[in-house]
């Protein structure tokens, strides 16, 4: 059998990683002089707990090879035939080049395929739950690859921020910093572009921010194979997944920010993942 690992910024719900048997390797998350492993020690809930409270903005931490290596190890002793690993965009995280060390060392053992998902959140999550589905059928690991590499090519990610000032304090705002200026009284339109995060639009009020995902959604309708709903403890979630899944005919993953997203995009952010065909 050909297993499925990931790291800990795909954002997939932990239920749904243990019901396609996908691996998550955990990144770090430093708050000041507290360092917790992502989702074992730090759960989502407790995360944005203490991101709304606190003064210092957290920062993260790629896992090391050493911690690849080991799971690498402990699922071929569990007898898997060849391990396909996508991580979070290697403009955005060391976690590739960890994964990709990893890999050489214990190279001849199984075959293992490291991918670079040049996206980060669900936008890394529906490529794994892709992935980890083909496996499951028992396809041989070139196959599981191609699949891999088919969804990420078709898997795009829109969000709408409450503010920039998370992405701009974290250093990862890139281009968008040009596109939005000095404008803060405004709802960016974010996307990501060659594994970075680009500008997409700007409304000024978060009505409109959601409308603009609502009216994606709604223009590409049944060319939709998967989709994920994905904020940052929104209070309206409830209503706008509603409202989103009155467009498709499929469900949608509904999930809570993780902290390596949540750390950099801020509360109130709500954002889609969908895969085309």
């Amino acid at each position: 059998m050909i297993r499925v690992v990931t790291d800990s910024s795909c954002d997939i719900p932990q239920n749904l990683a243990e019901e396609r048997s996908i691996d998550i390797v955990p990144l770090t998350i430093r708050f000041g002089d507290d360092e917790y492993v992502d989702r074992q020690e730090l759960t989502t809930a407790m995360f944005w707990d203490r991101l709304v409270t606190t003064d210092h903005l957290p920062e993260t931490a790629a896992p090391s090879a050493g911690l690849f290596e080991e799971r690498y190890e402990t699922l071929i002793d569990d007898g898997a035939t060849g391990i396909v690993v996508l991580t979070i965009s290697s403009k955005l995280s060391a976690t590739y080049q960890s994964a990709v060390i990893a890999a050489e060392r214990i190279s001849g053992r199984v075959p293992i395929r490291v991918i670079d998902s040049h996206s980060v959140g669900m936008g890394l999550g529906l490529p794994v739950l892709e992935a980890a589905g083909t496996a499951s059928k028992g396809a041989p690991i070139d196959e599981v690859v191609a699949r891999a590499g088919e969804a990420i090519a078709g898997t795009t990610v829109i969000a709408a921020l409450d503010t920039l000032d998370y992405l701009r304090r974290g250093g990862r705002i890139g281009s968008t910093q040009a596109f939005f200026g000095s404008l803060l009284n405004i709802k960016p339109l974010i996307t990501l572009d060659d594994g970075v995060v680009a500008p997409l639009g700007r409304v000024r009020t978060r009505s409109k921010a959601i409308a603009a995902l609502e009216e994606r959604i709604a223009a590409l309708g049944p060319s939709i194979l998967a989709a994920a709903l994905f904020h940052g403890a929104a209070p309206d979630i409830a209503r706008i997944v509603e409202s989103m899944e009155g467009h498709l005919e499929i469900p949608i993953i509904e999930t809570l920010l993780g902290a390596v997203v949540g750390t950099h995009t801020g509360p109130g952010m709500v954002g889609i993942a969908y895969l085309t065909s």
